[in-house]
């Protein structure tokens, strides 16, 4: 059982997604909140493997409550909720430590693949926030008259690129690919260095934008 924490403080949403989630045989609702600090004390009573938060809450705001899950409760997965699919949005997300990200016109239709996608490790964005991310990735790179950064990597690195983006640990990459840590570490920081990125939520951002990951 994938065992699901719901937060929204629109309490007919809320029941609606809950309704929609137990109808699943592998999932169980174990606490619900309408507020970002009652998420807080139910996920820590609870302690659930996925945690579903509308990124707008009364008290604290769901990006904030994202934060301080993931950091009390790592192995707690969160998947972000919100209006907005604009890039800004999905980053602050991101930088969090969400590890989805749902617009809420889609939620119905993309919520279970997303709590068992994030569940298994990995990380999902609505299709029309990945469409979104694409387009505009696009068009920044006419306009701007560059070439894609993309090229720079060698087919060694956009295999630990898209590992990366995919929620897997230096030492999981370096099992899957037979290579050292050390070796994961300095591909990580040329990928980072050939692609003028800061950080991890920056690269899995990127990637969306590239559909290297969906």
């Amino acid at each position: 059982m994938i065992r699901i924490a719901l937060a929204d403080d629109h309490t007919v949403l809320r029941a609606g997604l809950k309704s929609l989630l137990e109808r699943q045989r592998d999932f169980e609702v174990v606490g619900e909140a309408g507020d970002g600090r009652e998420l807080l004390r139910v996920v820590d009573d609870t302690t659930p493997d996925v945690v579903v938060t509308d990124i707008g809450m009364p008290k604290l705001n769901g990006t904030e409550a994202t934060s301080q899950i993931v950091t009390k409760h790592p192995k707690t997965r969160v998947i972000m909720l919100s209006m907005h699919s604009d890039e800004a949005y999905v980053l602050r997300a991101l930088k969090a430590g969400a590890r989805g990200y749902l617009v809420k016109e889609s939620a119905e239709a993309d919520l279970m693949t997303a709590i068992r996608t994030v569940h298994s490790g990995k990380a999902f964005f609505s299709p029309s926030v990945s469409a979104l991310l694409v387009e505009d990735y696009v068009r920044q790179m006419r306009d701007r008259g560059v070439e894609d950064s993309y090229e720079l990597l060698s087919p060694r690195e956009r295999e630990v690129l898209q590992l990366i983006a995919e929620g897997q640990s230096n030492k999981d990459i370096a099992n899957v690919l037979g290579l050292s840590i050390y070796t994961v570490e300095t591909h990580r920081g040329n990928i980072l260095q050939k692609l003028g990125l800061h950080n991890v939520p920056e690269l899995i951002l990127y990637a969306v934008r590239k559909g290297v990951i969906c």
